[in-house]
């Protein structure tokens, strides 16, 4: 019975199971929408790039000229400074101390300084007594004794000119570690935000060029955002021409861009915005455009989609939107 009634039930259940898991699996998946719209672009033709926002003086990377123990960080991040206002300071004691030794130094130049002195002054006034004597009569005087002390003046004098040599080295070696001393407090170099803060009191802090610098910083009364053309649309680009930018995830906040420079020499890409349609291996010309801070909330190092007014290629006009931002400047041709 289970045989014949049991197993072709089971047998159908099965079938039945199948075919609806099988057409269950052929629905259409619903395309996902954007978290945020894509601007359309504010031209009939245009040259399209994706931008980052920079500094107007350009980020400054700061770091340390002498190695050391960061001793004190005078600045937060966010803080305005002035040029020369000082932002952090390395361990100095042992300079201080070499500074010690020098300033005595000087001290211990200076007093034979002034024994030189003296004593030149006691070899003049012997040489004088001698030379007044053999002008009124000069069998008084040996000509040897005369020479002597003319000779002994003329040594005293030497004397003091080495010793005022030796107190000008010595405060030279005062001024050098002072010098030395200066080079551990590290100061802004133009009027500035600060942007970054990556060293902490107590930290060890190498000098030269670091991959993450002690501290970032940046004129940022006024923008600027660095666009990267693809090297294939250079040829369309006007420095005259209008340009406005985007503001990733909410393309309703744009703002119209003043144009800077072209930095005149085309690089590899290395700003990468994810589109499936971006090229990885093409060469970029950089462009770069200034806008007011006020214009739009935006942030240094984010990112921006700009349109750049451009002549038509043979004639036409395009009608592409920000979503292809990505593959314009990648090489997608306009």
């Amino acid at each position: 019975m289970f045989t014949k009634y049991v197993l072709p039930i089971v047998a159908l259940a099965g079938l039945v199971f199948a075919i609806l898991f099988v057409r269950a699996g052929n629905t259409p998946v619903p395309a996902s929408q954007p978290v945020a719209q894509p601007a359309a672009a504010p031209f009939d033709a245009y040259i399209a790039g994706a931008g980052i926002v920079e500094a107007r003086s350009e980020n400054i990377s700061v770091g340390a000229t002498v190695p050391g123990a960061v001793l004190d960080v005078f600045v937060k991040v966010g803080d305005s400074v002035k040029t020369g206002d000082p932002l952090f300071k390395i361990d100095d004691r042992d300079l201080q101390a070499d500074l010690l030794r020098a300033q005595a130094s000087v001290v211990s130049a200076e007093a034979q300084l002034a024994v030189s002195d003296a004593s030149l002054a006691d070899l003049q006034n012997q040489f004088e007594r001698y030379d007044t004597i053999k002008q009124a009569d000069p069998r008084a005087v040996s000509k040897d004794e005369y020479d002597k002390r003319r000779f002994a003046v003329a040594t005293g004098e030497a004397s003091v000119q080495q010793a005022r040599a030796q107190v000008a080295a010595a405060a030279a070696g005062v001024a050098a570690i002072q010098k030395l001393i200066d080079r551990t407090l590290v100061r802004a170099p133009v009027d500035c935000q600060v942007l970054q803060v990556k060293v902490r009191a107590g930290e060890f802090a190498a000098a030269g060029v670091m991959a993450q610098p002690l501290m970032l910083l940046g004129d940022t009364a006024k923008l600027h955002v660095r666009v990267d053309v693809d090297e294939n649309d250079a040829w369309r680009l006007k420095t005259d021409a209008r340009a406005k930018a985007f503001l990733r995830g909410n393309s309703e906040l744009s703002t119209l861009c003043e144009f800077v420079r072209v930095e005149p020499y085309v690089v590899p890409k290395r700003s990468l915005t994810g589109e499936s349609t971006e090229r990885v291996d093409t060469r970029v010309l950089q462009v770069l455009y200034a806008f007011e801070r006020s214009a739009i909330p935006v942030y240094v190092g984010q990112q921006m989609d700009v349109f750049i007014e451009a002549p038509p290629v043979g004639g036409a006009t395009t009608t592409k939107v920000v979503g292809k931002v990505a593959g314009s400047a990648a090489g997608a041709p306009d």
